[in-house]
């Protein structure tokens, strides 16, 4: 199958390997030439034949919108806009419209597997009309994960992204209670070889996960944590997760909790927000600030 491809960052970059790695033929635009295959929008969608399939990958916000606006007035009747990136829900039931006035389609999927996609797959939350869905099966068939689970059709267009930030928001708690849990063992004297606590958990015990996984390595790399500056941003999901709630009324004490201690990170050195840190650039990529940097 063929298929277009905006944003070749750290994901994106990947996603093309795997996809071509499965025999489909993917045209790849990126804003830096060096990892774009073609060196405009309007050639990306001139080398696909109809109809054309285009998947987003972008930060969220004005740069997914910039690009969906260009797509608009470039695609034809029938072609299709896939946004992988990190959107509000309520952002795509937006951008369905704006594209349905001219006839395209659009497929929002939330996309999880960070910098470890390429090799394990991208668990995939998918939504949109089911004729659409059905004819992008190929590529997500390619860019999960082997074996029987790690891709659903959530349902209509924005239960990809409701999906995937209700995700993110869960991990925002799992991430927390590791990080409480380390800075609890690393105080008291009793405990002298928190790496190795951790370490055991892996194997036998209810709380093993691929967190507790990417913690222990985060604990090879450093065993303190004590190169990072206990900081940790939140990009988005995880506050639309607690006003989907408070909107909902359903009430989520600890992604709320563990939403407000990366708050309260910004304040303090937080020894609990070194491991989240460490955590999230182990599975994401994401940048981590050096112990001693001064506050922003």
């Amino acid at each position: 199958m063929q298929i277009g491809l905006v944003g070749l960052g750290k994901m994106g970059g990947n996603m093309r390997e795997r996809l071509r790695n499965a025999g489909h033929t993917v045209v790849g635009y990126d804003t830096n030439p060096e990892r774009a295959d073609v060196d405009s929008l309007v050639e990306l969608v001139d080398r696909l034949d109809r109809p054309r399939a285009v998947w987003v990958m972008v930060p969220a916000g004005g740069a997914t919108q910039h690009v969906i606006d260009q797509l608009a007035t470039l695609l034809k009747p029938g072609d299709t806009v896939i946004d992988g990136g990190n959107s509000r829900w309520t952002d795509d039931e937006k951008h369905a419209e704006e594209l349905a006035r001219r006839g395209i389609n659009f497929v929002d999927a939330g996309v999880s597997g960070g910098v470890w996609g390429l090799k394990n797959g991208y668990a995939l939350m998918v939504g949109g009309e089911k004729e659409t869905v059905d004819d992008l099966k190929p590529v997500f068939d390619a860019l999960k994960p082997d074996g029987p689970y790690g891709y659903v059709h959530a349902g209509r267009v924005g239960a990809g992204h409701f999906s995937k930030m209700v995700h993110n928001g869960i991990e925002y708690a799992m991430m927390q209670a590791y990080a409480e849990g380390w800075e609890l063992l690393e105080k008291v004297d009793s405990v002298d070889n928190v790496r190795e606590v951790f370490r055991s958990w892996q194997e036998g015990t209810v709380i093993r996960s691929w967190l507790l996984d990417l913690a222990v390595n985060a604990l090879d790399e450093d065993s303190h944590l004590e190169k990072l500056r206990g900081y940790a941003d939140d990009s988005g999901e995880g506050r639309w997760t607690v006003e989907a709630a408070i909107d909902n009324a359903v009430p989520l004490p600890a992604i709320t909790a563990s939403l407000f201690a990366r708050f309260a990170s910004r304040q303090d050195d937080s020894p609990q927000m070194k491991m989240v840190a460490a955590l999230r650039n182990q599975f994401g990529g994401h940048a981590v600030e050096s112990a001693g940097k001064a506050e922003k």
